[in-house]
C-alpha cells in the first residue's frame, strides 16, 4: 500500500464502479477494516475536498453509540469478493474510478476528486482493482 507523499494519505489502489452499481473493496482494505462479507455496513458522505463515500462496519459504529451515526447516508451489505453497493444518490457512475483510502480507522473513503486524486494520477504503479467481467456472480440484495 503506498504513500503518495511523506505525512500524506495511505491508498489501497483505484476501484472502478461496475455497470451494475458495485465496487469492489480491496483486499487489503478488506482485511485492515475487518470487513466480513455478509456483514451490514453504513455509508458517509465524502469531504468537500475529496468527494465520494466513506463505509464502515456497522456493527463496530453503533457499538460506539457515536452522533456520526446520525450522519448516515445508507445501509450495504459486503457481498462476495468484497463487492459493496455504490450508496445512494452517490453520484458516482459505471467507470468512475475511485481512490481507496485509508480513513479514520471508523470508515475505509473511497475519493472521487481533489489534490490527493490528482497526487495519485501521478502514480503509475497503484493497482486497479474491478468487479469480475462476469457480473452474474454479484449478489441481488
Amino acid at each position: 500500500m503506498p504513500q503518495l507523499v511523506k505525512g500524506g494519505k495511505w491508498v489501497f489502489g483505484w476501484s472502478v464502479a461496475s455497470p451494475r452499481g458495485t465496487i469492489c473493496i480491496p483486499p487489503a482494505a478488506f482485511n485492515e477494516y475487518g470487513f466480513v462479507t455478509g456483514e451490514h455496513v453504513l455509508y458517509f458522505h465524502g469531504s468537500r475536498t475529496s468527494g465520494g463515500f466513506g463505509v464502515g462496519r456497522k456493527e463496530k459504529l453503533s457499538a460506539l453509540q457515536s452522533p456520526i451515526l446520525q450522519r448516515s447516508i445508507g445501509e450495504g451489505v459486503i457481498q462476495a469478493d468484497g463487492l459493496i453497493r455504490l450508496p445512494p444518490d452517490s453520484g458516482i457512475i459505471p467507470g468512475d474510478r475511485l481512490l481507496v483510502v485509508r480513513g479514520s480507522g471508523l470508515a475505509l473513503g473511497f475519493i472521487q476528486f481533489g489534490p490527493i486524486i490528482d497526487e495519485a494520477l501521478k502514480h503509475a504503479d497503484i493497482e486497479i482493482f474491478t468487479v469480475k467481467s462476469n457480473e452474474n456472480t454479484e449478489m441481488d440484495i
